[in-house]
């Protein structure tokens, strides 16, 4: 399990303000990337390699 402490959580600028289902994403740790549900911060996390967290962007953003 990759190790998450340190991680610099942030949501999208295209997060809505009004408590909106969203997820909030670390890229600040070197080899993983963290992406977890803003409404539970103290809950699970997902933990994704640079490689597959940029595959995964990319198809969501259509460029696949």
């Amino acid at each position: 399990m990759a190790d998450l402490t340190g991680a610099d959580w942030r949501k999208s600028t295209r997060s809505s303000s009004n408590g909106g289902d969203c997820v909030e994403v670390a890229d600040n740790l070197a080899g993983v990337v963290g992406v977890r549900d803003s409404k539970d911060p103290s809950g699970p996390a997902l933990a994704f390699g640079p490689t597959a967290w940029r595959a995964f962007v990319a198809h969501v953003a259509g460029r696949v």
